[in-house]
């Protein structure tokens, strides 16, 4: 794989007007903005935990778009006049994201696809991926939301190990994790290419770091399923001044494919 890298000066500050939500609801909010937001509740073993995917994917499909211009890259969370330093560009082989600020390149491949990888030099628990297979779609498109989502549980952090554990943090026994959607989107970049985009939050009954956030953005183009995975434990994506938050957001925001 053929690569280059620059670094470069962010003209755009994104910041997250999402909130931390610490629930195990999975949650979606349509256009009508109905007051009674649909709420599931679930607590699934470690095997099945994104089998709830696909009802909260679903509900969420009428999430409002992202606000980027059509052509550039996404822009989900708003912006601000502003300077993100630090971001590295990173153009690989088909596609291309910006690398949050201290981040350094990793070569654990925790499953087989991956062609990029990079962690937080603070904390590995906050890393990006990029996962790259070859795909008979035609287009992100192809798939539902909600299909697409539990197609790629893999990566996202189930495993096929049988999990007994006693009740533990409000977990019921033999319950290993509570995972919630918080947002979903469709958009379209430049040269008429569909990404699908999630935000996730994934909490375990070990309560480890309160969580992990997930970004998903991803896209099928000549032949191969792009996918790219910014994930932070929820103590760093809250904390005040850190800029995990942000160099995550900006990295899913960057992400587009050739």
């Amino acid at each position: 794989m053929a690569s280059k890298m620059s670094t470069c000066t962010r003209n755009k500050l994104v910041t997250s007007q999402v909130g931390a939500r610490r629930c195990l609801a999975v949650r979606a909010t349509s256009n009508n903005k109905q007051d009674n937001a649909t709420q599931v509740e679930s607590c699934v073993t470690r095997r099945g935990v994104f089998s709830l995917f696909a009802g909260a994917a679903a509900l969420a499909v009428n999430a409002q778009p992202s606000l980027a211009a059509y052509g550039d890259a996404a822009n989900v969370f708003g912006s601000k006049t502003g300077n993100f330093s630090g971001a590295t560009d990173y153009e690989g082989d088909g596609y291309k994201v910006a690398l949050p600020a201290n981040w350094n390149p990793s070569k654990e491949r925790p499953f087989p696809g991956i062609d990029l990888r990079y962690v937080d030099s603070f904390d590995d628990v906050n890393n990006l991926e990029v996962i790259v297979q070859k795909s008979g779609k035609g287009s992100i498109t192809d798939q539902s939301p909600s299909d697409f989502l539990n197609s790629i549980g893999y990566i996202l952090g189930e495993t096929s190990a049988k999990v007994e554990s006693k009740s533990e943090g409000g977990f019921a026994a033999n319950k290993a994790a509570a995972a919630s959607v918080l947002s979903t989107n469709t958009r379209k970049d430049g040269n008429g290419k569909s990404y699908y985009e999630y935000e996730l939050l994934i909490r375990t009954a070990d309560g480890n770091e309160g969580g992990r956030h997930q970004l998903i953005s991803a896209a099928v183009s000549k032949g191969n399923l792009y996918v790219l995975r910014v994930q932070a434990g929820d103590k760093r994506w809250i904390g005040v001044g850190k800029g995990v938050r942000e160099g995550c957001i900006n990295a899913w925001n960057s992400f587009t494919v050739a």
